[in-house]
């Protein structure tokens, strides 16, 4: 268990900051700050960032990276979202998407994809929850037929969130069904601009917007399965995994209190504040347990080791913690402030908005549990 960071982690973490606070960073920032439900074109910032070498760190330098470990770009995505940076295309693109090509995708592959991706020029999204499906994929319906060298993806996604600024998908389609719920399941990289792919909006009450993407006889290539064909469940399973850590999730709660915290002092004089210190004071235990359950996903990680029950315990905790604190501190702001819109009462309202959704998002509460319950009946059965 990771309790605190090394001095290089710390003079590593120094330098981002500086970086971060650049002028011409904040700049890009205040642009790409999204503003009364409109989402702008981040491409700016993030191009910026990717010039400046800080959106994949750990990646080889072949590859567009740094070649540094894994745990200082956890270090780099907990600056980003200090400073301000919209975390999502971040989080799927270089966190998700380009660490699954990492671990499971072809030389071919990495160099087609993850440079582009490093630079902040290229951006991709997960394509896996379906309408009929929710969070059981192994109930998805999505198909790939062969077509010659490659095959023809069909079927709907949804729940894919700014879809329409990426250029690539991962999807997964069955490549033979009625094989079985968990075989015949295949992973691809899928040009959201190629023929076939139509990307419409999902009404919701989230500042972040939701997106449907219709896939008819999409064409994709051989090249752009990613690992064997059908056996797409086991990688499934892994990126899931991957998708684990709760540092993004952490981070929300952090900021969400953070901002609770800022609404109270503009609020209140600091002799009013003795009946929220109890509950204040047990968030900011809760969130360095928090930080301590992501970090050893991560350092698990950063030694090649996936464990599910790791992840999904920090899932778990970091998901549920994160719609708790939005829910608490939905009351804090007073009626001027929220009249006046202050920073505070805004992101308290947007957190209120968004909070119940991340219990859902890379697996429910519920399928944690389950995760956590069935590695609890595995150590029992053994032990008799």
């Amino acid at each position: 268990m990771r309790f605190g960071f090394t001095e290089e982690q710390q003079r590593f973490r120094a330098d981002v900051r500086r970086a971060l606070r650049s002028a011409e960073v904040r700049a890009a920032v205040a642009d790409a700050t999204p503003a009364h439900g409109v989402e702008p074109d981040m491409g700016s910032l993030y191009r910026l960032l990717g010039g400046l070498g800080l959106l994949a760190v750990h990646w080889p330098a072949e590859f567009g990276g740094a070649d540094r470990p894994l745990t200082d770009a956890a270090i780099v995505a907990e600056e980003l979202v200090h400073a301000g940076v919209p975390d999502t295309l971040h989080v799927n693109t270089i966190q998700i998407v380009g660490q699954f090509l990492l671990m499971a995708g072809s030389t071919a592959q990495k160099r087609r994809y993850l440079p582009a991706m490093a630079r902040g020029a290229s951006f991709a999204s997960v394509l896996y929850t379906e309408p009929d499906a929710a969070s059981d994929l192994g109930a998805l319906r999505a198909v790939a037929e062969p077509d010659g060298d490659g095959y023809r993806i069909t079927g709907t996604k949804v729940f894919s969130l700014k879809t329409r600024f990426v250029d690539i998908g991962l999807c997964a389609a069955r490549t033979t069904p009625g094989a079985g719920k968990y075989q015949g399941i295949s992973l691809f990289l899928v040009d959201m601009g190629a023929p076939g792919v139509t990307v419409s909006l999902i009404p919701g009450v989230s500042d972040e917007q939701f997106h449907r993407v219709d896939l008819d006889a999409v064409p994709v290539s051989g090249d752009d399965l990613l690992g064997p064909r059908d056996q797409g469940w086991p990688l499934l399973n892994q990126a899931l995994a991957i998708e684990r850590t709760g540092l993004d999730y952490y981070l929300k709660a952090e900021r969400w209190l953070g901002s609770a915290l800022e609404a109270l002092i503009d609020r209140e004089p600091a002799s009013s504040h003795d009946a929220h210190l109890e509950r204040i004071g047990r968030w900011d235990g809760a969130l360095a347990a928090d930080h301590a359950l992501a970090w050893e996903v991560l350092t698990g990680l950063a030694a090649d080791r996936v464990d599910p029950v790791a992840a999904a315990v920090a899932k778990y905790h970091s998901s549920e913690l994160a719609r708790s604190i939005a829910a608490w501190a939905a009351d804090i702001p007073g009626p001027e402030q929220r009249a006046n819109r202050t920073r505070a009462a805004v992101i308290l309202d947007s957190a209120y908005r968004e909070a119940p959704g991340l219990t859902l998002s890379a697996g429910t509460s519920e399928v944690m549990l389950q995760i956590v319950a069935a590695a609890f009946d595995s150590i029992g059965q053994e032990k008799r």
